[in-house]
């Protein structure tokens, strides 16, 4: 009976993991396709990717959107940073629950209904005080407000475990509060942090209903362009160009993995021999 539910367990698993990459498999072997219709295989070739090199636009998006995905992945793990010690750290004070609904309702709310008020927010900040104008600025403040809440939560949720009683020994030894903070408790969450940032960086280089409402007329991300050609039909040189993304993406996951596991096995061996270390 044991095996029969372990049986179905893996099925699912691997069903599930069938529906996630499945999908990407095909699309990187439609990339080396040299038929230009992107369902209709016409032979090997990789035409499509120095076809890429010359296509300024898919470029530039590109680039764009790299550009904002890295500032308001780390303007996100800042922000929720902060959110997540005052939640955590700060038990009782005035404006908590506040707080709690502004981190949980981007969680909820509709991407459509955010993009609509902030789209309103910068038209009248802009009619008031001149600023900012709409593009990379307008989407970089969107996407850090949008993306703050996903790592306020995983990063709170981290920082609940950790133990305060290595933090008040550094602190016992001499260490300033904000010191002990940074070489006790930062390291211990770092994980936390690294996934809110690759969770962060996602989902701004995804987003396409927010980007649509706060870009300009000159800044548009690769979410948008794509979409735009998909009423005309994508061509393979779409298909290059996500292949190339979900490789750099899986190495950029590997090494953050590879590093992370380093340091803590770093880690537990100072400790075990610190351990080990007689008193006095």
């Amino acid at each position: 009976m044991r095996s029969g539910r372990l049986s179905f367990s893996f099925t699912m698993l691997m069903i599930g993991i069938a529906f996630l990459y499945v999908p990407m498999l095909v699309l990187i072997g439609y990339s080396f396709n040299a038929s230009p219709l992107v369902s209709v295989w016409g032979g090997f070739s990789v035409k499509w990717y120095g076809s890429l090199l010359h296509n300024r636009q898919l470029l530039d998006a590109a680039l764009l959107s790299l550009e904002i995905a890295l500032l308001s992945s780390t303007g996100a793990v800042i922000l929720g940073l902060l959110a997540a010690t005052a939640l955590v750290r700060f038990r009782q004070f005035r404006g908590r629950l506040l707080l709690t609904g502004m981190i949980n309702a981007p969680l909820v709310m509709p991407e459509i209904i955010t993009g609509i008020t902030q789209l309103l927010l910068f038209v009248s900040m802009a009619q008031m005080f001149g600023w900012p104008h709409r593009g990379l600025t307008t989407i970089v403040i969107s996407h850090v407000v949008f993306c703050g809440a996903y790592a306020a939560v995983t990063i709170q949720s981290r920082l609940i475990t950790v133990d305060r009683s290595l933090e008040e020994a550094a602190r016992d030894l001499g260490s300033t509060p904000l010191r002990a903070f940074w070489d006790v408790t930062l390291p211990m969450i770092m994980p936390a942090l690294a996934s809110s940032w690759l969770l962060s960086f996602t989902l701004s280089l995804d987003d396409l209903v927010i980007s649509s409402f706060v870009s300009g007329p000159s800044a548009s991300t690769l979410p948008m362009v794509i979409y735009s050609k998909v009423k005309l039909g994508v061509t393979p040189e779409i298909n290059a160009l996500a292949t190339l993304i979900i490789v750099a993406v899986g190495a950029c996951v590997v090494f953050a993995g590879y590093t992370m596991r380093r340091a803590e096995r770093q880690r537990d061996q100072e400790m075990q021999a610190a351990y080990r270390q007689p008193a006095g």
